[in-house]
């Protein structure tokens, strides 16, 4: 059996998360860089995304934010165009909600981009309920107020 040389296993690199608390400077978009939302995730490092101007691009997830950021549908990204592929780019930065209303604040993205995709509310503000979209849980929800409604009748 070999003698382990390093530091420690996987369980030693999930504990370590780069200052994920602490604000960070707005970075805008540069020349060969644009803003994208997430439409799926595809797996094996990649996924699928609108561009602000208008084109749907196969996104690489580069190395350094592999298992590291995690990206899920609706999350405003920045990428990295390609010269010589116009339908993939690479994906550079993800950004927090916080900075992505700020982008939309400043007129970087454009209006009707919906920053909170990922999750539909349901019912009146006294009840505050938030159901993840495209889950069971969803379809469940909308199920039972279907047949409660049926049974009323």
């Amino acid at each position: 059996m070999p003698k382990n040389k390093g530091k420690g296993g996987k369980n030693r690199k999930r504990g370590k998360n780069e200052a994920d608390d602490e604000k960070r400077e707005l970075i805008f978009k540069e020349d060969g860089q644009e803003y994208a939302q997430v439409l799926r995730m595809l797996g094996n490092g990649r996924c699928e995304a609108m561009c602000i101007d208008g084109t749907k691009r196969l996104c690489h997830i580069r190395g350094k934010m592999h298992k590291k950021v995690w990206i899920a549908a609706g999350d405003i990204i920045l990428v990295g165009l390609r010269d010589y592929q116009d339908d993939k780019a690479d994906v550079i930065l993800k950004y927090m909600p916080d900075e992505a209303r700020l982008l939309k604040a400043y007129g970087e993205l454009p209006e009707n981009t919906r920053l909170n995709e990922g999750l539909r509310f349901v019912g009146s503000a006294s009840d505050m309920l938030f159901i993840p979209k495209g889950t069971r849980k969803e379809s469940m929800f909308w199920e039972s107020l279907i047949f409660d409604d049926m049974n009323v009748l």
